[in-house]
């Protein structure tokens, strides 16, 4: 079996390819290089990939070119795709919304008619909790109201689990959508929060925590996460879609202090009123997720945090790591 990851080169893209390498498949990436960070940040995480060994084929490519198709090894029918690959800083679409709509919907397009024309029938899509309106108390469910996003990314992302639901009804390919929540570990982007947090920190700066720091997300390490696409993968059957959290709420501030004790440094923050389209409240029921692929989160953010700052920390030092041994474990 053959999986065809795009995004191959990012954050999960890149664990996601390493973890399907150990399981013997066979795995085609796709990645362009955004210009949103630096390329040498998804060089050193396809580094991480191509030691591992295995069949593993990069392409460099945008999934919006139409002759995409051409360029990859020939699909087969028992092959799957799991599109990583958008742009997803959600206070940056504001600015950009036409390149956001770009990418992420007429990207997708381009991909699932790759998928049709191949005849892959297992098309897995990372979507965001971001589609869900925001609220004061409570888990989303992937049954709750996705009408209202209130970014361009959030609506980039929504219309793009439309046109997937319209290819299942259409062609009758599978296809689960993931809405992922807040994704979290080493190899993180330097634009995620964490990240940012972790560059404050360490240069002695007031860390900016909006709505006053008591904005709660839900947050979910990494590798967790790979293994719900997997399941995923393997188990996907009509058109479902998938929170894939880890369904314990935590604050930014808390976040920021467990942060700081990981790293050893001490806090200064700086409370700030809440930014637009930001909700209160986002964390994730995973009830569906647990019962139809068996996804249960088991790396808790104490030790998430921490295997986080260990990587962080190295990576500063000097080190480019796998997220595998001493330092990665």
């Amino acid at each position: 079996m053959t999986l065809f990851v795009t995004g191959a080169a990012g954050f999960i893209g890149s664990h996601l390819c390493e973890a399907a390498l150990a399981r013997g498949l066979q795995v085609v990436g796709i990645d362009n290089f955004d210009p949103g960070y630096p390329r040498s940040v998804k060089e050193e995480n396809l580094a991480c990939i191509r030691r591992l060994g295995g069949s593993f084929t990069f392409l460099e490519a945008d999934v919006r070119d139409p002759s995409l198709a051409g360029m990859l090894p020939a699909p087969g029918p028992g092959d799957a795709v799991v599109h990583l690959a958008a742009r997803s800083v959600a206070r940056e679409s504001i600015e950009q919304p036409a390149a956001y709509l770009d990418i992420n919907l007429n990207g997708t397009l381009n991909v699932l008619e790759l998928a049709r024309n191949a005849g892959i029938q297992r098309f897995v899509m990372a979507g965001t909790c971001l589609v869900y309106r925001g609220v004061d108390e409570g888990p989303r469910t992937e049954d709750d109201p996705a009408d209202e996003p209130q970014t361009p990314y959030a609506v980039s992302k929504r219309a793009a689990e439309l046109l997937c639901r319209a290819y299942h009804a259409l062609h009758g390919m599978n296809v689960a959508v993931l809405r992922f929540f807040a994704v979290y570990g080493p190899r993180q982007r330097p634009d995620m929060a964490l990240f940012k947090f972790a560059d404050l920190l360490k240069a002695g700066r007031e860390v900016p925590l909006f709505d006053e720091g008591r904005a709660v997300r839900d947050f979910a390490f990494v590798e967790d996460v790979v293994q719900g696409i997997l399941a995923a993968v393997d188990r996907v059957n009509g058109f479902r879609i998938y929170n894939l959290g880890h369904s314990r709420p935590c604050t930014m501030a808390e976040l920021v202090s467990l942060l700081a004790g990981a790293l050893g440094l001490p806090v200064r923050t700086k409370l700030l009123p809440a930014q637009p389209g930001d909700p209160r409240v986002l964390y994730a029921s995973i009830d569906r997720a647990r019962r139809e692929l068996g996804y249960v989160p088991s790396v808790e953010l104490p030790d998430g945090v921490a295997r986080f700052a260990r990587w962080y920390s190295a990576r500063e030092a000097g080190f480019v790591l796998a997220d595998r041994g001493p330092l990665g474990s």
